[in-house]
């Protein structure tokens, strides 16, 4: 169930947005092993001239995406791995990206969120031991 949530520089136009969510949810199943039915992603776009590195407005594009996981289901290079891929893959699609853009995966306790209403160590414990 991670949530992704990616903030952009410029506005790279509807299709070149729909390729990125696609491609975001397709490294978040294919590296992180999340189910591809619960994995939700917003994109925000900065307006013009709100994006500032070193206290000076950006040059060319950047980006920051930030992933809440819950604590635990992720390997220290599973996550690596992600980072880097994200990298390649919004260089690939939308062009060079200034070295200050960020990956950020958030372990969060599985006591501390949760969907339609029920936590995640909830969900784990329902779940019958034959499923973990």
């Amino acid at each position: 169930m991670p949530y992704l949530h990616l903030t952009l520089s410029h506005h790279p136009g509807a299709e070149r947005m729909a390729h990125v969510a696609q491609a975001l949810t397709d490294l978040t199943v294919d590296l992180l092993g999340k189910r591809r039915e619960l994995t939700a992603l917003t994109i925000e776009v900065t307006p013009e001239g709100q994006w500032f590195v070193g206290g000076a407005s950006l040059p060319g594009q950047s980006y920051q995406l930030d992933i809440k996981v819950t604590d635990g289901t992720n390997t220290s290079g599973e996550k690596a791995r992600f980072i880097v891929q994200v990298n390649t893959t919004l260089e690939d699609l939308l062009g060079p990206m200034a070295a200050a853009s960020y990956v950020v995966v958030h372990d969060v306790d599985g006591r501390a969120w949760g969907y339609q209403g029920r936590t995640q160590a909830a969900r784990r414990q329902a779940l019958p031991q034959t499923a973990l």
